[in-house]
């Protein structure tokens, strides 16, 4: 048996698309709504985003691993040296200014910057022209002295005459005695003013000796063979010597270069004259220049309360190549060695010693079949970066340079490596 339903009034109003007609079974359930089974899935994402999160956060910080790495290196041979480093800069190992000693107009200009001069060559020439005119009347003020000179020796003879005669005539009675004394004071005048006038002259001369030294002033010659590395005046400007001298050219020596390193005053102690340095350039690290400390100047410079000493040394530049300066990383060699055997300095480990005794160098030595030994060595030149054997192990034989997790460092400090569980995750 069936029975049918009629729509109700508001689906009948919704038109013919809206109709529907159920159909009951006795005893059957009504299905259940398709919009309400959708809504269960919008779960499921989340409970995934939930999982995953779960999954990345037990494998980021779960327990780390027991097993450690192991990094070794093999003992190799080569060269190891012990060094003093410093900053320093290059410049010419002797240089003089070529400067005015008279005041005018820079007439000429023979050289420029880089021109390779002879001693006593001709650079530059001063305008001549107002001390031409000093020596001109120097030399007429002169003349006229000169000629007063004559005069005055004419008039020296005449008193000395005059005194010859008047004794002729006081002896004879025919004069007083007065006229002769005014006779002597006359001649003593005349003497006088001869004197004078020579002093005058000699002065004269001196000026005129002055002017014409000033004359060859304004010539200026190199003062040394060298090079021309500075020019601070132009041709045509006014110089004024008055107050002190003006610089016209600077000739450096370029032959042969110093090198003035700034070392600071823990390291100065460890310096000693005459020691091996040698000093790299920034566009050439590769190339070494050598020399040997010639002088370590005993007044310091302080910088930001930093003493740093200059420690000097020259080295040979027979091509030029070194110019003044120039920046360079300058070594003091302390000690040296050559084709050695060099391990890492993070292999060695200082063991202490006994009461009274030396502490013994140790090193992890790993063979082959991967089995590991301490080992006693002895070392030579020790550097930040390597250590020299001189006893104890064999040219290719690995050395533990950094122990794993738990152990100590090759310099037998705490290890500083950090556990997995320690560190934040990457998270992208």
């Amino acid at each position: 048996m069936t029975s049918t339903v009629k729509p109700h009034k508001d689906d009948q109003a919704a038109g013919d698309a809206g109709r529907t007609n159920v159909t009951f079974m006795p005893g059957a359930t009504p299905p259940v709504r398709r919009k309400r089974r959708s809504r269960a899935w919008i779960w499921l994402p989340a409970l995934a985003v939930l999982v995953g999160a779960g999954y990345y956060g037990w494998r980021a910080y779960a327990p780390a691993e027991t097993a450690e790495a192991v990094v070794t290196q093999p003992v190799v041979r080569g060269d190891i040296e012990n060094a003093v480093t410093a900053v320093g800069t290059l410049e010419a190992v002797k240089s003089v200014d070529a400067g005015a000693q008279v005041s005018g107009q820079l007439k000429a200009l023979h050289v420029a910057i880089g021109d390779t001069v002879t001693k006593d060559e001709l650079v530059a020439e001063i305008d001549p022209a107002t001390i031409e005119n000093r020596i001109e009347i120097d030399r007429a003020e002169l003349a006229n002295l000169q000629a007063q000179q004559e005069a005055k020796k004419a008039q020296l003879v005449f008193k000395q005459a005059n005194i010859d005669r008047q004794r002729s005539l006081v002896a004879g009675n025919a004069a007083a005695k007065q006229a002769l004394d005014q006779a002597v004071a006359d001649l003593a005048s005349a003497k006088a003013d001869v004197d004078a006038i020579e002093a005058q002259i000699r002065k004269q001369q001196a000026t005129l000796a002055g002017d014409e030294v000033d004359l060859g002033y304004t010539k200026i010659y190199a003062p040394m063979a060298g090079t021309i590395v500075a020019n601070p005046v132009k041709e045509g400007q006014t110089l004024n010597s008055a107050q002190s001298a003006p610089t016209i050219v600077t000739v450096a020596d370029l032959s042969t270069m110093t090198v003035r390193a700034e070392v600071s005053e823990a390291d100065v102690g460890r310096l000693k004259v005459g020691m091996e340095a040698y000093f790299t350039l920034l566009g050439q690290p590769g190339k070494r220049f050598a020399g040997k400390l010639r002088q370590i100047e005993p007044t310091p410079t302080v910088e930001n309360n930093v003493v740093l000493y200059n420690a000097l040394f020259d080295v040979p530049n027979p091509d030029g190549e070194l110019m003044t300066s120039m920046s360079a990383q300058v070594f003091f060699v302390q000690a040296a060695a050559r084709d050695v055997l060099v391990v890492p300095a993070g292999a060695v480990r200082m063991k202490r010693a006994e009461a009274g005794g030396k502490p013994q160098a140790e090193v992890t030595v790993v063979a082959a079949s991967g089995a590991s030994e301490v080992r006693k060595v002895e070392t030579g030149i020790r550097n930040r970066v390597s250590v020299e054997v001189k006893g104890g192990l064999e040219e290719g034989e690995r050395v533990v340079v950094t122990p794993g997790s738990g152990g100590q460092s090759a310099g037998g400090g705490n290890n500083r490596g950090s556990r997995r569980g320690m560190r934040m995750p990457p998270m992208f």
